[in-house]
């Protein structure tokens, strides 16, 4: 199961130089996680400052 950004994300950018697999891109206003790319490994939500990464 992939991980998901909410709303809570704060754009600081943290969780996509974590992302091995370059599954996190930033879009208009926030961070969106590819799922179709995301191992599923938490290491962005173990680095997010806003605890905005989340499980789907």
């Amino acid at each position: 199961m992939a991980y998901k950004i909410t709303d809570d994300c704060v754009s600081c950018g943290s969780c996509e130089a974590e992302c091995t697999v370059e599954a996190i891109s930033e879009s208009d206003d926030t961070y969106v996680i590819d799922a179709e790319k995301c191992t599923d490994c938490g290491s962005c939500a173990e680095v997010c400052p806003s605890d905005a990464i989340v499980q789907a």
